[in-house]
This record gives structure tokens, sequence and C-alpha cells, in this order.
């Protein structure tokens, strides 16, 4: 088995496709970065705290000895105007009206909060409403709001997509796999949209991808967003979830029977059903505006430093979360010290390997786990102009289970830049498979759809679940055993253990996209079905 992965690694790094000499890429390097990153005494890399102040510091540090110039017109440093939204004294989120008056329990049962910057959020006696999946999208046919007026109510949804159930791609939502329809995100966009005073996602462990755990950890405690200049009173007031059980309790309240209401939903042509039921809650919260910080590095191009490549991986995590064992430190180490730690050792890669022809530009972004907003500002506030970007990679959890014989395109179909790393994938030997989990919308979740957005194309793909060491079974595995026991928890601590060829591979695969991207002179787009194609076709335009 040594042998089969020591040449599988040759192949990688010897790879006749390119003409420039083999990546230095040294996993000892990426092991001493993590495990600094990671240890307790970064306090969970949170932005706007002590924890922040130590990772920007070192993060610059490090850039500066990978070769980098400060890549803000002299600064390392973008500030990204926050507000810090705490919530206390949060009562119960009650329903009234039904067959059984219910008190769903904060953090326990029920988890809310608000996008409003207000120092007191009330909701009473609000009406409520099953949407479905709570999801309107003319282009398909489809609006679970047809026919009924929510504003001021309280919306019940349920997360993913309708048909995320398939076993195929295939359906009125892409089948298994999630749209930005499924994410939790658009649920909330577009109750606000709507003109709901409340809107209460069902969780479900399965179609949302994450356990209760993730849900509480993730929105308790102090909560960061986008600073609006405003109040943000355009948003519904309060935003939350509820436990299945929690939400069969109350369609039971209501005379309803949740599974069959479910199972309509997911049919086109629903129609909301008001409940018979009215919610109500409260909560206090401190408001605390300030700035976080991306940290940005360049490599200036040669013949056409106006033109950018770029990499990006986010450096925040939770910071003090739920404790586990009395171990209260959400220390982020695989999510993400790895990816960071990847970004920084690319920088080094490319700064030996001397300037492209391009600019290379190194993006570690904050406040990813509280939505994407670091990359959000700095997409709709770029450095570089995004017309003049010619694409990049995006790096969120690095393979420390060892080399992979698959690579995985997530968001797979989408932009020309699958046409440029395939042959660098097969000419280390892997092939190309489709995303195992389709249906978890990891697509949505990580800062490259900032940039897509706005037109920008940008690789994220990593090792699939095919190990050199054990096959799919062991890949599935160990991918099953984080998302169920360390993510976003203290649990996703650096372990000495780990096995670091797979994301040697994977940065080199990373590494020769780059290099061709900042030595060449195409300009990948999105493929013409793609939904970023109109923005980058207008973007691009401008720019000529």
């Amino acid at each position: 088995m040594r042998l089969a992965i020591a040449a599988s690694l040759a192949a990688i790094t010897v790879s006749p496709l390119h003409a420039q000499q083999a990546p230095a890429i040294s996993a000892d390097a990426l092991k001493e970065m993590t495990q600094t990153l990671a240890s307790d005494a970064f306090e969970g890399r949170a932005p706007t705290t002590a924890g922040e102040e130590k990772t920007v510091a070192y993060l610059i540090e490090r850039m500066k000895a990978a070769g980098l110039q400060p890549g803000n017109k002299g600064e390392w440093t973008q500030d990204v105007p926050l507000v810090e939204l705490t919530a206390a004294n949060v009562q119960p989120l009650t329903i009234s009206g039904g067959r059984t008056p219910l008190s769903f329990a904060y953090r326990t049962d029920a988890v809310i909060g608000t996008y409003r910057v207000v120092p007191t959020v009330s909701v009473k006696d609000s009406e409520v409403v099953f949407v479905g999946y709570g999801i309107n999208a003319p282009e398909r046919g489809w609006n679970d709001y047809a026919g009924v007026d929510v504003k001021g109510k309280t919306v019940v949804i349920l997360i993913n997509d309708p048909d995320w159930e398939s076993t195929t791609l295939d359906g009125p939502f892409g089948g298994r796999a999630m749209t930005y329809y499924g994410r939790w995100t658009y649920k909330y966009e577009e109750a606000a949209r709507q003109g709901a005073a409340a809107a209460i996602i069902v969780h479900d462990t399965e179609p949302a991808a994450y356990g209760w755990g993730v849900v509480q950890s993730s929105w308790t405690g102090p909560q960061l967003i986008q600073d609006p200049g405003d109040e943000n009173l355009d948003e519904s007031s309060v935003i939350g979830w509820v436990q299945l059980d929690a939400a069969k309790r109350l369609f039971a309240s209501a005379g309803k029977d949740f599974g069959t209401l479910a199972a309509a939903a997911r049919q086109k042509g629903f129609k909301a059903v008001p409940l018979g039921l009215k919610a109500s809650t409260q909560f206090d919260q401190t408001i605390k505006r300030q700035a976080s910080r991306n940290v940005i590095g360049i490599l200036p191009g040669t013949a056409a430093p106006d033109d950018y490549v770029l990499y990006t991986a986010h450096w925040d995590h939770l910071g003090r979360c739920d404790a586990v064992d009395g171990d209260d430190i959400c220390n982020g180490a695989l999510d993400n010290a790895t990816g960071t730690a990847g970004l920084i050792e690319l920088a080094s890669a490319h700064a030996k390997a001397g300037p492209a022809r391009r600019s290379m530009v190194f993006l570690a972004v904050t406040a990813e786990e509280s939505g994407l907003l670091g990359s959000k500002y700095y997409a709709e506030n770029p450095v570089y102009p995004l017309a003049k970007t010619v694409g990049g990679v995006n790096m969120d959890g690095l393979n420390i289970n060892g080399p992979a014989r698959d690579f995985v395109l997530v968001g797979v179909g989408k932009s020309q830049l699958e046409d440029l790393v395939k042959p660098i994938v097969e000419g280390a030997g892997r092939m190309i498979r489709p995303e195992p989990s389709p249906e978890k919308g990891y697509y949505y979740r990580s800062d490259h759809f900032s940039f897509a957005k706005l037109g920008v194309p940008m690789l994220y793909g990593e090792s699939g679940e095919d190990l050199f060491d054990g096959g799919v079974q062991a890949g599935a595995a160990a991918a099953n055993d984080y998302v169920e026991k360390r993510y976003h928890k203290p649990q996703d601590e650096y372990d000495a253990s780990w096995n670091w060829d797979g994301a040697v591979a994977d940065l080199t695969l990373y590494y020769r996209l780059g290099r061709q991207l900042a030595d060449g002179d195409a300009w990948p787009n999105w493929y013409p079905t793609a939904e970023f194609r109109a923005v980058r076709d207008k973007s691009r335009a401008g720019a000529k």
C-alpha cells in the first residue's frame, strides 16, 4: 500500500503537463501553521476578539516570510465593517391557539436570532403559516407563497429543496443536488421579501447536513452581520430554527400531521397552510459596531500585472462555544486552519517559483462562519477589479485522511475552470468524480460563492472519498465521523496523527491550476447555462 501511495504522489509532483518545476509544498509547514492557528492561544479565531488580533498578526508575519507584498495599497489588511449582536433575556418561543399550548425552550427546542440592529426584538401573537420549502422561483414555475399574505406573520419552513430525497440529479430543483433555494440563507431572504415577521426553519439532520448541535453552537452567543449602516428593518424581526420533534408537536397542536404536509410540500402547486396558531417571543440584544479584517498579500505579475489570479481561504472560526467536557474553545483545526495554512504555503511555493505573467492575490477572509461576510465584503468592495480577476481557487478544509484516488468538483457543471483542471487531475493519476453528497449544498457554503455571484469563476474542489488506504468505505467513514463528532464543536482540534499526503496532493493541483492561469492569457468563463454567466459577460465587456 505504501508503494501505491508513493507512486501516486510521484505522479502528481512530476506531471509533464506544465514546464514549471514541482511546487515546494511542505507538509511540515502545513502542520506547524495549522497547529499554531488551532491552538487554544488563538481562542478559536473569532472575528473582532483577541483571537483575531493574534490571527491577523500571525498571517501577516507568515505572508511576509512567504515572500508576498502587502495587498491593499501598501497595507496588509482590509477593514470589514461588522455589527455584533448578542441576545439576552431570550424568552421561549410560545405557540397558542391550538389544542395544546406549547413553549419551546431556547437552545434545546429552538434557536432564535435576528438581523435587525435594534435593542429589543419582539413578536407577539403572530399568525403561523406553513409555507413548505419557502421557495419563490418563477423561472421554475414554483411559488410556495402564492395566494397567501404573510406580512406580519410567522412562517414555518422546511430546509433544503423539495426534491432533495431523489437518488438522481433530475428534478425541479436539480434532484439530489441542492440549489441555492435550499439554503437557510435564501429561506430568510425570501421570508423577509414576503414581509414575514418571523421565519422559523424546521431542523432535520439529513437535509440540513448537520445535527442540532451545529445549529446550537453556531447560532448562540455573539452573532456577526455585515454592518448595514441602518437598522435592517426590512428584515424579519425573528429568524431561527426549531427541532424536528418540536415542529411535529406544533403541527399536532394545530390538528395537522407534519409528515402529511411535508410530503404535500414536495409537490409542484403546493399551497401554503395557515395553522390557526399564534407565535410569540422576545429578547434583548447588545449592539456592538466594529471592524474585522481580511488579510491580503500579492505577488505582482510581470507582463500583465493588472490581471489577477485569486486564492482564498477563511481564517475565522467560532471562538468560544458550547463546552464539551469542560472545553469551550471551538478551535477550528480542520475548518479552516488547514485551508489557511494551505493558502500561505501556496503563496510560498509560487514566490519560490518566481513571478508569473499575471499577478497572484492571496486573500485570507474573515467571518465566513457568520455567512461569508468577509468574502462578500471584498467582492462588493474589491481591492482589485473583479472584471480583471481571471479566476481562482478557494480552500475550506484540506484532506488530512491520506491520498485519494479521486478529486471532487463541488457544484460541478458551472465553469470552464473544470476544463482546465481536468487534465491536471488526470496527469496526476487521479480521476474526477461526482460529489458524494450534493444534497448538502457545499457550493453555497464557502467563500467562492461570494465571488461567483458577482461573476468571478472560482474552483472549489477537493479530495474525494476513495482513499488509497481503505477505499470509499474508509473515506466516507472519516467524512461522516468528522461531521458527527467534530464539525463546529470543540473537538475540531489539531491531531498529530493526521496524514498530510492528501493535502499536499490537492495543493499541488491548486498550484498547477493557479500557475497555468497566471502564466497564460486565458479568461475562463462560466458555461452558458450557469446562473453567473450573464454578470461575468457584462463585467468583462466593461473592462475591455
